[in-house]
């Protein structure tokens, strides 16, 4: 019956994720009705909790968009990326690495992907390279990112005070390091652009080879109070490390019985506190650079939010109720293999991660297991980066994107699907945070 149940789960999922926007939310309410109506399963708790942070988190960063404060982030990568345009397979995914690590967020990389590609096609320099260690690299810096909704779920799971600090103790150096090591793996991925028979023929073109080496730099005039935005989510980020990094720190409330905003100490949940400092945070950008709420809510990353929230919802609730029904089989069946050798679950976390789509979905479906399992909490933090596997199936919208912008062709999906060009460098940057995670965590943790 198990297995029943468990294909119901994966085909609703790999059909939702086919559809794309809200599709795998809704999708997984057809295996939540299956699972309830005709498998009697009780249904798991909804994921409230995770749903409350990416609304305020995302709403914060929709603020700082319609504020201008992206664009004023953006311009700076931007002369970053062009200072060194020879380097520019190393500094265009650090590069983005820290921005996304700084906003919470990877669809900002969609800023930065033109000019990648810009820069590395003007200098011959093959554009897969430093575009596909991008795309991987702001995948990479959600888990660790003190504003991103997947650190700030799993923090909720752990459930000790400190978590959040730990996470982004271990996992930021250890991303950057999967990055550097993806950085350098593409430097030598695909032959040289000059080399390259499809440029070849694509130069043969006179106006495609004036239009490689034009100067496509647009000065945008950025918005009164950009820099405001950022210098208020500067303090939002600064906010959340401090009450994470010392929780003695965060207001302690006599409430009897406990609720979703009040622990069972009496301590406010770091959830409530990233959820009121990042509305305070947006609710401060819109009245001192005076940003409209219409303006807010007109910004792409607030679209989007519904999205997220209705996928989060429905899959991550069809997840855990599978699991809920089945968790004693699932302790049976892995317990024994995960609690002897923690680092097996990174291959479930990455299986889920590259259906799923989603970093903060694929955290609170497949953190609680683990927790459930028995895996200690420092390899738990080590293992977080082995969710970033929406690279995986090249359907992901930043994947789709740096093929778009890449106009020489060399950034492409393979004829088997799977060798695409992002898949070594996801792979590489990957494995290598796994495995600095354990180092790390072993020393400090």
């Amino acid at each position: 019956m198990i297995w029943i149940q468990f294909a119901i789960l994966l085909a609703m999922i790999l059909i939702g994720s086919r559809m794309k926007g809200i599709g795998l939310g809704v999708m997984a309410m057809i295996g939540m009705l299956l699972f309830v109506v005709f498998f009697h399963m009780a249904p798991a708790d909804p994921p409230v909790d995770v749903m409350l942070i990416i609304l305020s988190i995302v709403t914060t960063g929709a603020t700082l968009q319609a504020a201008g404060g992206l664009d004023y982030l953006v311009s700076i990568a931007e002369r970053i990326i062009r200072s060194k345009p020879s380097q520019i397979n190393f500094i265009a995914p650090l590069t983005a690495f820290f921005l996304c690590l700084f906003a919470g967020t990877s669809h900002i990389v969609y800023s930065l992907l033109p000019i990648i590609a810009e820069v590395s096609a003007k200098k011959r320099i093959r554009p897969e390279r430093s575009l596909s260690a991008s795309v991987v690299a702001s995948h990479l810096a959600l888990t660790g990112s003190p504003m991103s909704a997947a650190t700030a779920a799993f923090a909720l799971i752990l459930g000790y005070p400190g978590a959040s600090a730990d996470i982004m103790l271990v996992c930021i150096p250890a991303c950057l390091t999967g990055v550097i090591a993806a950085s350098f793996v593409v430097s030598y991925m695909g032959k040289e652009l000059i080399e390259d028979p499809l440029f070849i023929e694509k130069m043969k073109d006179p106006e495609f080879a004036k239009s490689i080496d034009a100067d496509h730099t647009i000065k945008k005039e950025l918005k009164p109070g950009a820099k405001i935005s950022v210098f208020i989510f500067c303090i939002a980020i600064l906010l959340i490390i401090l009450f994470g990094a010392f929780p003695q720190l965060i207001p302690h409330i006599q409430l009897i019985p406990p609720n979703m905003s009040v622990g069972p100490n009496g301590i406010l949940k770091m959830s409530t506190m990233i959820e009121i400092i990042t509305l305070s945070a947006s609710a401060a950008i819109m009245l001192i650079t005076k940003t409209s709420p219409a303006q807010v809510t007109a910004a792409s990353l607030f679209t989007s939010m519904a999205a997220a929230v209705v996928s989060v919802f429905g899959v991550v609730w069809m997840s855990a109720t599978f699991m809920s029904n089945n968790q004693a089989a699932i302790q049976q069946a892995m317990g024994g293999i995960v609690q002897a050798h923690p680092w097996t679950f990174a291959f479930a976390l990455f299986i889920m991660g590259a259906l799923m789509f989603s970093q903060a979905a694929t955290t609170k479906a497949m953190m609680p297991l683990g927790v459930s399992l028995g895996v200690a909490h420092p390899a738990l933090i080590a293992l977080f980066p082995a969710l970033n596997s929406d690279f995986v199936l090249p359907g992901y919208p930043t994947l789709l994107a740096a093929i778009n912008f890449d106009r020489t062709g060399s950034t492409k999906i393979g004829k088997y699907v799977l060798n695409h060009s992002f898949i070594l460098p996801g792979i590489v940057a990957v494995t290598v945070a796994v495995v600095t995670g354990f180092l790390i965590g072993h020393y400090i943790l």
